[in-house]
């Protein structure tokens, strides 16, 4: 069970890193990062297809795209220097507690 945990965690990290891959790919004219964020994308997808063996679809999916979605915007607002204001870190933390108790009733 935590080797599957472990798999969701990377398909989370991968999804942040494909994210980012779009970003530089400047609308998928820059080859490079093109591939990068499609090869993240294709590692993500299968890393869940993994972790859907042994754990429930209902608490993946969602811990997935909100661990995705909280880490993109953590980055942005960290590494790229993106706007950070209220609403946005409230909604970064209603994700983030909604994790938690997705987590917590399974």
């Amino acid at each position: 069970m935590t080797y599957a945990w472990l798999l969701v965690g990377s398909a989370i990290v991968a999804e942040i890193a494909a994210a980012l891959g779009l970003r530089i790919s400047d609308g998928f004219t820059k080859p490079l990062p093109t591939a990068f964020a499609l090869i993240a994308f294709g590692s993500a997808f299968y890393l869940v297809s993994l972790s859907l063996v042994h754990l429930p679809v209902s608490t993946v999916y969602p811990v997935w795209a909100g661990g995705g979605t909280a880490g993109v915007a953590l980055v942005g607002v960290l590494m790229l220097k993106e706007r950070a204001g209220v609403l946005k870190g409230l909604g970064v933390v209603l994700v983030v507690a909604g994790i938690v108790a997705l987590n917590i009733s399974s």
